[in-house]
């Protein structure tokens, strides 16, 4: 195995170009990439498994010759180069050849996510000015009061007495040929959107360089082999999902599995087993349930899991031992955003040190650096602000959010908005977002230590930790928890999990208050929303106030 030393020092950014593309910096279609490239070899490119009950396989040939003639419909209709097409669908094969449609004629794809009701997705068109949305039937209500220019719909039947055209009837009068619109590295492929803690949503638009880096990703961190079953658990209506379950795997050649089903616990369980996944990568969200749960993980899936990749946010340590020792397989943390794609990581294909609870190091093509209050680096055992150093990260693809919005860029540098520590190997211990940071009589702390330590208690299944504002201590450390099922709350528990907390972490890191919720807000894609809790206890202390 490549120690990731030699991996710095022989990466070249012009060989990754000539050994990983078939088109180069300027003359590159995404659909060529992830699809075209590897016809006539008879590969399987979807493994389906439907909502019904129902499952498919899809090769490479097939997804060219049904988004071939979505490509046609899409030119009649008048949509070229550089439009937005954006996909409200599930996970299905028709959303797959969505993608590679658009692609195919050089227009950009959005991801318009099923959770998402009207509003969200009229903030989104409107701001991406997009041209198509195919969608199908169940979800086609959303769209109802919104103004578009076009709209296909996946029917269950072609005869549905629907307005709108029925996407296999339409295609199907076309033919399956479509030469491919070449662009630029700088020409936009994707449009995503990502939250802040304040404000609407911003737009994040992706470049076709994002594809080089994207391989890098799943060749050194994931460690995506030839013969490798790979699943991402994530949704593709999210950045994760779809940079590393539909563009990366594909660029590489490599098939994909999307499950139509929402996700469970048992649900995940049946596609291991069933397509024997080796090579798995997800959310904590999804992992922290797996062990949850872990009565249900036999010798079987200890037997076909090889590695396990998690992204999003940091590992509970509980989960890596359990992974670790009981499923006999190593689960790494690694780190990104929407706006940079997977930038630090824990490598399975590269040797160095993984430090548990660290996010690890940096993947070839990308410098990072953690800044102080007036940007500059810190040594090692400073805390301060993730930035990428621009200016040493040939990788590097994201030049700003739409409207040319550069906020969060610094000189060389972009900066994360995450809290973070350049540990005693030079790698990234995560501590939180900069606004979820908890100042307690003096003391910083980071709510996943708490929120980790709460974990290894056998009652938790989740928990999340805020600062509440405090007049004497400026806050208190403040933990919601969600118990098991088979736990009761009540205030001996109470007691004893901040007597734990104090014990494992710290005194004065532990929870002054705890309450017992039955669940926790999350985004979409699944992070905690600890922001909502923190303004929830805010607004109670001020309608306290104002009371009295």
């Amino acid at each position: 195995m490549k120690t990731l030393e030699q991996a710095y020092a022989d990466f070249n950014f012009e060989n990754m170009v000539q050994e990983h593309l078939v088109g180069s910096t300027e003359n590159i279609n995404a659909y060529t990439e992830c699809c075209g490239r590897y016809l006539g070899q008879n590969r399987t490119a979807l493994i389906w498994q439907g909502k019904n009950g129902n499952a498919q396989q899809w090769t490479f040939e097939q997804l060219a010759e049904a988004s071939g003639q979505l490509a046609h419909y899409m030119t009649v209709l008048g949509l070229r180069a550089g439009d937005c097409i954006a996909g409200l669908l599930p996970r299905t094969p028709e959303l797959l050849i969505t993608i590679l449609a658009t692609w195919r004629i050089g227009a950009v794809y959005q991801p318009l996510f099923t959770a998402f009701e009207s509003k969200a997705i009229e903030h989104r068109i409107n701001t991406a000015q997009t041209k198509l949305i195919i969608t199908n039937q169940e979800q086609h209500s959303k769209l109802n009061d919104l103004s578009i220019p076009h709209i296909l719909t996946v029917h269950p039947t072609p005869d549905c007495a629907e307005e709108d055209a029925d996407f296999w009837t339409e295609i199907k009068e076309y033919p399956s040929d479509f030469e491919p619109v070449q662009g630029r590295f700088s020409d936009i492929f994707l449009m995503m959107f990502t939250s802040g803690s304040t404000g609407l949503a911003k737009s994040v638009p992706v470049p076709l360089k994002a594809l080089l880096a994207f391989k890098g990703y799943m060749l050194h961190a994931v460690d995506l082999r030839e013969e490798d079953s790979f699943w991402n658990l994530a949704d593709p209506g999210w950045a994760y999902g779809l940079y590393y379950g539909i563009a990366g795997p594909l660029s590489l050649g490599h098939s994909i599995i999307m499950d139509e089903r929402a996700f469970s616990v048992d649900n995940a369980i049946e596609i291991i087993k069933k397509y024997q996944v080796n090579n798995l990568t997800g959310s904590p969200t999804a992992f922290r349930m797996f062990f949850g749960f872990k009565e249900k993980f036999d010798a079987e899936i200890s037997a076909y899991l090889r590695v396990v990749s998690s992204a999003g946010e940091p590992l509970t340590p509980e989960v890596i031992q359990w992974f670790n020792l009981d499923l006999n397989v190593n689960i790494y943390d690694q780190y990104g955003q929407t706006e940079l794609g997977m930038v630090i990581a824990n490598h399975h294909a590269l040797e160095h040190y993984k430090k548990v609870g660290s996010a690890g190091f940096a993947i070839p093509g990308h410098r990072f650096a953690v800044l102080n209050k007036e940007h500059q680096e810190v040594e090692k055992g400073g805390v301060g602000t993730l930035a990428i150093d621009c200016s040493a990260s040939p990788l590097m693809w994201f030049d700003g959010y739409g409207g040319n919005n550069r906020k969060a860029f610094i000189g060389q540098y972009y900066l994360t908005g995450d809290t973070v520590k350049l540990n005693e190997y030079g790698g990234i211990d995560f501590i939180g977002r900069a606004d979820d940071v908890i100042t307690t009589s003096g003391y910083r702390v980071g709510p996943f230590d708490v929120e980790s330590t709460l974990l290894e208690c056998e009652e938790v299944l989740e928990s999340a930790v805020v600062g509440k504002p405090d007049p004497e201590r400026t806050e208190i450390v403040k933990a919601f928890v969600v118990l098991k099922s088979q736990y009761t709350a009540n205030e001996d528990l109470m007691i004893k999990l901040q007597n734990y907390v104090r014990s494992r972490l710290s005194k004065h890191a532990y929870p002054k208050e705890i309450e017992f919720v039955s669940d926790l807000p999350k985004t979409s894609s699944g992070k905690i929303q600890r922001n909502l809790l923190k303004q929830q206890e805010i607004a109670k202390i001020q309608a306290i106030k104002q009371v009295s």
